[in-house]
């Protein structure tokens, strides 16, 4: 009689956790940001000659700058996702006597990017 309350007792503890390791998949995962959200057409709006208040009114500001050199900003944006995905993106802008000169990192350039906004 005893084997079989221990028997059952554990015959109830296995199937709880199979009950509760099934349910885990139905728990709503938030997605969770970091740092600059942007997009292309942000990325599409930069241009040459663009002074550091015009690229952070575009981009917002910067996760990093340069400790040694104020000329060099950092951009970083990572998402992950609830449901275990990542994503990265990054941008490094250059700047030349405080003027945009080079843009790099995970997104395209405009074909505009060449053209000062002046012209």
């Amino acid at each position: 009689m005893k084997s079989m309350n221990v028997v059952a007792k554990w015959l109830i503890i296995l199937s709880s956790v199979i009950t509760l390791s099934a349910c885990s998949s139905w728990i709503y995962r938030i997605d969770i940001p970091q740092g600059n959200y942007m997009e292309q057409r942000d990325v599409d709006k930069l241009r040459v000659q663009m002074s550091k208040e015009q690229v952070r009114f575009v981009l917002g500001n910067p996760v990093a700058q340069n400790s040694f050199d104020d000329n060099i900003w950092h951009y970083y944006y990572a998402i992950q996702y609830g449901n275990g995905n990542k994503m990265e993106r990054a941008l490094v802008v250059h700047f030349d006597e405080g003027r945009l000169a080079k843009v790099e990192g995970d997104f395209e350039l405009s074909e505009e990017f060449d053209t000062p906004l002046d012209n």
